[in-house]
């Protein structure tokens, strides 16, 4: 197989837990600052992780307000902080947030399996000191948004897929099997059979999925709550997901090509890789109309739309 094209560290490197310790930051804040962009990482030449260059160490120590600052830009609050530095109640909060005015950043279940939604504090801050937002903030809301409201419409997770999938793109640097990984990663794995029938490329899939964190045991209940947050569920996002990795699958195909064995060439089976085991748990959902991307167009809209699937939050 080709080998794709990708940026070569200069000097020394270092593991993500030494450079999280370099930057005077927990390794919670660290992961969530390359996530976000703030700091730059290389691919590990031993065929490891990602890693930081001892220059990016410089840069970021060099700048104005270290490391407060950058503590600041990855700093992230739960429902009632979120709700007290935008001066409202929680209730509120959680309602702008189903109606998706205010995206999460990350989330974690409870020891009742209950969603804890967080929230970065420098975006809320940024949404407070806008007078255009100053509306959303007092008053009633309106009725029609109300009667969604009532219906069940929530879009925090579905939000929060958009935003991880900026992040997975990000972190492919321009790598076509990696982007094709990162829209694989949030589709059903029997989506992703139908798109890739070649067991071979899911196999290459598999292996450039991004690590994310477990959420409990593999089967467990906890782990069924954490596929819904993770997985597109909604007709429409699964369709341009679906449209966007045949494309990218068929970029990576062109530009390279897996390593296929001779013919007649006697190879080791192997076991399905796990793209091609469709996921459990995950519950049926009501075809849904795509959200205008437009704020104000998503707080306007006409029609109404029953969401998917409310999660319980803790406050």
């Amino acid at each position: 197989m080709a080998a794709e094209n990708v940026p070569t560290p200069q000097g020394p490197t270092y593991a993500p837990a030494r450079a999280a310790r370099e930057l005077a930051l927990r390794r919670g804040e660290f992961d969530l600052a390359v996530r976000l962009g703030h700091i730059r990482t290389v691919p590990d030449e031993g065929g490891g992780g990602r890693r930081v260059s001892s220059a990016e160490i410089d840069r970021l120590r060099a700048r104005t307000g270290f490391p407060e600052a950058l503590r600041g830009r990855v700093e992230t609050v739960g429902t009632r902080e979120a709700a007290e530095l935008l001066e409202i109640s929680p209730g509120r909060f959680t309602r702008l947030a189903r109606l998706g005015v205010v995206v999460p950043v990350t989330f974690y279940l409870n020891r009742y399996r209950a969603v804890v939604w967080h929230y970065l504090a420098e975006e809320l801050r940024q949404f407070a000191a806008t007078d255009d937002n100053k509306p959303l903030l007092t008053g009633r809301t309106p009725t029609g948004l109300r009667e969604q409201l009532a219906e069940g419409l929530d879009l925090r997770a579905r939000n929060w897929r958009g935003r991880q999938l900026g992040f997975l793109l990000r972190e492919a640097d321009g790598r076509p099997w990696a982007r094709a990984a990162a829209l694989a990663s949030l589709l059903d794995p029997a989506h992703v059979a139908e798109i890739v029938p070649d067991p071979d490329e899911r196999a290459r899939l598999s292996r450039s999925l991004p690590r994310t964190m477990p959420h409990g045991a593999p089967g467990s209940a906890t782990a069924q709550v954490a596929e819904r947050i993770t997985t597109a569920v909604e007709p429409d996002e699964i369709g341009w997901l679906r449209a966007d990795l045949a494309q990218t699958v068929a970029e990576a195909r062109a530009r390279h090509p897996l390593l296929r064995p001779e013919p007649g060439a006697t190879v080791p089976a192997a076991a399905p890789p796990p793209l091609a085991v469709p996921r459990t748990g995950a519950p049926h959902r009501q075809e849904q109309p795509r959200h205008p991307r437009g704020l104000l167009g998503r707080l306007r809209r006409a029609g109404r739309r029953t969401a998917p699937h409310r999660e319980t939050e803790h406050v």
